[in-house]
C-alpha cells in the first residue's frame, strides 16, 4: 500500500470541515477590511526566500524543500506565504502605481522539519497582506481582524506584542547585544553562535533553556527606540486599548523571519498543551526594496490552520453537533424518507441512511457523525403520518407530525 509521505497529512472526513470552517470563518472578517483574495504559486526561485526570510532564519538555514530542477533552476517548495505574494505585488508593478493594496490567501507550505502535533512539513496557512499603508492604525486593524477571527473560531488566547525599531534604532540596539552576548557566549548554544555572526536579534527567538537564562539581563529593544518607533508603538497600544483588546508587551518577541521592523505581534494558546503561537505577524517596511521592488511600507500576519484546528478537535462536544440524520427502520419506508429529506435539504445539512437497522444502531452512527437531529420512520409512526425525533444536544425526544416537521424543527 502507498502511504502518505511522513509529515504530509490528507484532511478528510472532520477535518475537511474543521479546515472549510475556518477558511470561511477568516474570509468573512478580513473582506469586511477591504482586502482580496490572491493565489500565488507554491514553487518560487529559491533565491526569494534567502533575500526576504533570510539566511539567518531557521527556514533557510535548515528547513526549506530545495531542489534544482530539470532546467537547472534553483527552486523550493514555500515555506511561508508573505514573499510570494511580494513577488507578485512587484511583478505586477504595482509598488510603482502606488496607492494602498489589500491581499488574503490561504494553502499550502512546505518546511522539512520533524513532524509533531500541530506542526507538519506540509502545512497550512492563512494570512493577510497590506502593502502601501505606512500608518499604524493599520497595524492596529490586521491585529484587530486578527483578534476578531479567533473570537470567531472561539478560541482563547493571549497578545504579545514588541516593537523592533526601525534602521535608526535597531543598529544601536543591535550593538548593545552584541557586546553583551560576547561576554557570554561561552554558554550558547551552536544556534545561537551562528546567529551572533548572522542576526544577533534571532538569538532573542532561541528556545533553549540555557540560552533563555543568559537573555533575562540582556538590553531590550523597547529600552532604545527612537522618539518616532516609541510614538507609533504606544499609539498601536492607545488603539488596542480603546478597542478592549487586552495585550501584554514581549521585548523579546521577535518572530521567526529576518524581515520584520517595528510592529511585531503574536496570539499564543495554551489550548494545545504548551504555550503555542496560533497567529502572528507584523510589519516589514524594507522587504519590497530587499526584492528589488519600490520602497513600499507593508504589514501583515499569517495563522497556522493545523494548530487551530487542533485546538478545535479538542473542543468539539455536544455544542458543535449540527445537521439531521433521518433513517427508517422498515426497508418500504426508504422512499417515504427520501421525500423528507429531500424537503429537510432546501434548509438544513440532512444525512439519509438507505439500509433499514435497529433504532439503537442508527443512533450510533448518527451520534459518532456529530448530527444534532436525529429523524426515525417506523411502522406504527407511519400509519400516524408521524415521525419519532430526537435532539442529540439535550436529549430530547418525542414523535412529530411529519406536516409540522419543519416548524418543530
Amino acid at each position: 500500500m502507498i502511504n502518505a509521505l511522513r509529515g504530509m497529512k490528507d484532511l478528510l472526513e472532520n477535518d475537511g470541515e474543521i479546515y472549510k470552517f475556518i477558511i470561511d470563518t477568516c474570509q468573512s472578517v478580513v473582506k469586511n477590511y477591504g482586502y482580496k483574495f490572491c493565489e500565488t504559486p507554491k514553487l518560487e526561485e529559491t533565491i526569494l526566500f534567502k533575500r526576504s526570510v533570510g539566511q539567518s532564519s531557521d527556514i533557510v538555514g535548515k528547513e526549506m524543500y530545495q531542489f534544482t530542477d530539470k532546467s537547472g533552476n534553483d527552486v523550493c517548495l514555500r515555506p511561508e506565504g508573505t514573499a510570494g505574494v511580494l513577488r507578485a505585488f512587484i511583478e505586477a508593478k504595482f509598488d510603482r502605481a502606488g496607492g494602498v493594496r489589500r491581499y488574503f490567501y490561504y494553502g499550502s507550505m512546505f518546511r522539512y522539519e520533524r513532524p509533531q502535533r500541530g506542526r507538519l512539513r506540509e502545512f497550512h496557512q492563512f494570512g493577510v497582506e497590506c502593502f502601501g499603508e505606512a500608518s499604524v492604525y493599520e497595524d492596529a486593524s490586521v491585529i484587530l481582524m486578527l483578534n476578531e477571527i479567533l473570537q470567531n473560531l472561539g478560541i482563547k488566547t493571549r497578545l504579545k506584542i514588541n516593537s523592533l525599531g526601525d534602521n535608526e534604532c535597531m543598529p544601536l540596539y543591535k550593538e548593545k547585544l552584541v557586546k553583551f552576548i560576547s561576554s557570554n557566549q561561552e554558554n550558547l548554544c551552536q544556534d545561537c553562535l551562528r546567529r551572533l555572526k548572522t542576526n544577533p536579534i534571532r538569538i532573542l527567538d532561541c528556545k533553549n533553556e540555557n540560552c533563555q537564562n543568559i537573555l533575562k539581563t540582556a538590553p531590550l529593544i523597547t529600552d532604545n527606540l527612537n522618539q518616532i518607533c516609541q510614538d507609533e508603538f504606544n499609539k498601536l497600544q492607545e488603539i488596542l486599548r480603546a478597542n478592549g483588546v487586552e495585550f501584554e508587551i514581549d521585548p523579546k518577541l521577535v518572530r521567526g523571519l529576518d524581515y520584520y521592523s517595528k510592529s511585531a505581534f503574536e496570539f499564543i494558546s495554551d489550548e494545545i498543551g504548551s504555550q503555542s503561537a496560533v497567529a502572528g505577524g507584523g510589519r516589514y517596511d524594507k522587504l519590497c526594496e530587499y526584492l528589488d521592488g519600490k520602497p513600499t511600507p507593508a504589514v501583515g500576519w499569517a495563522m497556522g490552520i493545523e494548530r487551530v484546528m487542533e485546538i478545535l478537535k479538542q473542543k468539539e462536544s455536544q455544542n458543535t453537533r449540527q445537521g439531521i440524520y433521518i433513517c427508517a427502520l422498515n426497508p418500504n419506508l426508504i422512499d417515504e424518507i427520501y421525500k423528507i429529506a429531500q424537503t429537510l435539504r432546501k434548509r438544513y445539512i440532512t444525512e439519509i441512511s438507505y439500509e433499514a437497522k435497529s433504532p439503537n444502531k442508527h443512533l450510533n452512527i448518527a451520534d459518532k457523525k456529530g448530527f444534532e437531529i436525529f429523524l426515525c420512520l417506523g411502522d406504527d409512526e407511519f400509519s400516524q403520518n408521524q415521525i419519532w425525533y430526537k435532539n442529540l444536544k439535550n436529549q430530547d425526544e418525542k414523535r412529530i407530525s411529519i406536516a409540522n416537521l419543519e416548524s418543530e424543527i
